[in-house]
């Protein structure tokens, strides 16, 4: 039977977790970083009715005019059908076409309203600002860095598959 709070002993409780044994994994300090950099962006990209998935995508097909769904999709490295829902709320709100390929009646190729490149500029700006506030006190050399130990990584990964 399960102790009423008022009697439980505060002697052995945990007040603050220890997790310096996980830090010490390059992997799990990503991942914090990440969950750090994620929140951060989510609010930043919220006043524009962005998600980090809809403006990766969004950047994507800005870049990339004519580009097929499933390029998009490895390039974001999803499955194909968790992409379709992404193009749908794009194209839904303006922001992207889908036209239909000559040679391939099954496939895609997405283009950029002028709204959407307008929003992508937008989304640029604000993750731009985002990032920089982020990396606040980062010098240049170190930027430089870590951008290539992360590269370095996803090539490692990239060889092994």
């Amino acid at each position: 039977m399960k102790k009423p709070a008022a009697d439980i002993e505060t002697e052995d409780t945990v007040v603050s977790v220890n997790d310096r044994t996980l830090r010490s994994f390059h992997g799990y300090q990503m991942k914090r970083t990440f969950n750090v950099i994620q929140s951060d962006l989510s609010r930043t990209l919220k006043p524009l009715e962005l998600r980090m998935l809809t403006y990766t995508a969004l950047v994507l097909i800005v870049d990339n005019p004519g580009l097929r769904q499933s390029q998009l999709a490895e390039a974001m490295d999803i499955e194909r059908p968790n992409l379709v829902v992404i193009v749908d709320e794009l194209e839904r709100r303006g922001l992207v076409l889908r036209d239909r390929l000559p040679n391939d009646r099954r496939a895609y190729a997405l283009k950029a309203t002028a709204a959407g490149q307008d929003l992508c500029k937008q989304a640029l700006s604000v993750v731009t600002a985002h990032e920089a506030a982020l990396l606040k006190g980062v010098s240049p050399d170190e930027k430089a860095v870590a951008l290539k130990v992360l590269q370095a990584i996803e090539a490692n990964r990239q060889r092994d598959r």
